[in-house]
């Protein structure tokens, strides 16, 4: 049975392919589409961005810098560094729940890496004038890639009513076994925020 998870609240994975969910309804008002944006930063133990390369979103789906459907037609499964964005979905509502996924094989995440945030943030926010709170039924999810048996759950618009990008949570090494921690820190900002801070 999933978890609904708690800030601060830590879980143990014990998997070697995770899965990342992220849901939200569509804007059925006037005005703008919600479009909401899963990114994984994969860190090292300076808790910066090794490289460019290691910042997984809508602009480099896999690591090699692919967007829009590139992956598919190139053939990439699990991305460079073990994880994948499967791409960018500008208005919610899919069919089976999640409109974003992130993959994660924690077998081939590269060595130097200890520990991976998972932010979701709102695109063009300030010329839409849109946060969280106006997102309904928005989610972010862990659950076991092999068979989508969903681990733990977080709601996000419960707790951040004004907030326009949160770190969700992250996947961090202790020894040779990752763990999860729910962080659900929100922010006034943009992916642009995250980067600042990470890169």
């Amino acid at each position: 049975m999933a978890i609904n998870l708690t800030k601060g609240q830590r879980i143990e994975i014990g998997l070697s392919k995770v899965g990342l969910g992220l849901g939200w309804d569509p804007n059925e008002g006037t005005g703008f589409n919600f479009d909401l944006d899963a990114s994984a930063f994969m860190l090292g133990t300076n808790k910066k961005l090794p490289k460019d390369e290691y910042l997984i979103f809508y602009n480099n789906l896999c690591g090699r810098g692919h967007q829009g459907d590139d992956c598919d037609k190139k053939g990439c499964s699990d991305g460079l560094f073990g994880v994948r964005s499967l791409g960018d979905d500008t208005t919610g509502g899919s069919s089976d729940g999640d409109d974003e996924t992130l993959t994660v094989d924690l077998a081939k995440v590269p060595l130097e890496i200890t520990e991976i945030i998972f932010t979701v943030t709102i695109h063009d926010y300030e010329a839409r004038r849109q946060n969280f709170g106006q997102v309904r039924n928005s989610f972010i999810r862990i659950y076991n890639a092999q068979n989508n048996e969903e681990i733990a759950k977080y709601e996000l618009d419960e707790d951040f009513s004004v907030e326009t990008a949160v770190e969700f949570g992250r996947l961090y090494k202790r020894g040779d076994e990752w763990k999860f921690e729910a962080m659900g820190i929100g922010y006034k900002g943009g992916l642009q925020y995250f980067v600042n801070k990470y890169a």
